[in-house]
């Protein structure tokens, strides 16, 4: 697979952990690419937190500030990246998935914009991945998505609208200009009907409270919607959550 690697991808480098499920699972187990940010001020620091025995935590794939990639866990072992989650009628998506961390201080530490050279390798690897293991565009997530009440990375700054024209993930097909009419505009919406579109989408919407809902509501503007997250359901979120159950 290295030289594969090398040919399809870039040079990529070995950088094991040992926080993974010894068994191996099937090829045609791996149905989702998970994306996370390391919330972590630095490369080495972050490396060093996914190759600690004890942090209970790894990924597959590191993507370093400078663009460069790191095999941490390799595809066909279960790497502990998601934990909790869920996404459609599947839960606990470490089984099924494979997680790609890449290198941003997030929110807790001045989060900033993934750079070109990092763009540049999500682009490749994700395609490599995409094509072997035959990934679903609707199965293309960030950590928040299958977690909303627990992680909101990798965040707004993370370049979905741009992957999604290199055909990596899905996004809505509704104008800009036209989207913008609808921003701020509550009328008569209703949020169990939202609700029930972000369930058809794949979100779990289960909440106990305001506090919560604004978690999820959140989550899906960093997405969807990046330019303004507030955690309100205006009628802009519900067009786009409305357009993206259509899509093929």
């Amino acid at each position: 697979m290295f030289e594969l690697m090398q040919k399809n991808v870039e040079k990529m480098t070995f950088n094991l952990s040992p926080n993974f499920d010894i068994k191996k699972r099937e090829k045609n187990k791996i149905k989702y690419l998970i994306f996370h940010y390391t919330g972590m001020k630095n490369d080495r620091s972050a490396i060093a937190k996914l190759t600690n025995s004890n942090s209970n935590v790894s990924c597959h794939y590191y993507i370093t500030a400078g663009g460069k990639l790191l095999q941490i866990v390799p595809d066909l072992y279960i790497a502990w990246h998601a934990g909790k989650s869920k996404w459609g009628k599947n839960d606990l998506l470490n089984k099924s998935s494979i997680g790609i961390e890449i290198s941003n201080p997030g929110h807790q530490h001045v989060y900033r914009k993934f750079n070109n050279k990092q763009i540049k390798c999500i682009i490749r690897i994700s395609k490599f991945l995409i094509k072997k293991y035959k990934i679903d565009k609707k199965n293309i997530l960030g950590h928040s998505d299958i977690a909303p009440l627990r992680k909101i990375d990798p965040g707004e700054k993370f370049p979905w609208k741009l992957l999604h024209k290199h055909k990596i993930g899905i996004w809505h097909k509704i104008n800009s200009k036209k989207l913008m009419t609808f921003r701020g505009k509550i009328l008569d919406l209703n949020i169990g009907e939202f609700n029930v579109l972000l369930k058809k989408i794949g979100y779990s919407v289960k909440y106990s409270n305001k506090i919560e809902l604004k978690k999820i509501i959140k989550v899906f503007q960093m997405r969807f919607r990046p330019e303004l997250v507030d955690g309100k359901l205006d009628l802009e979120c519900y067009m786009i959550a409305k357009s993206l159950i259509n899509l093929k």
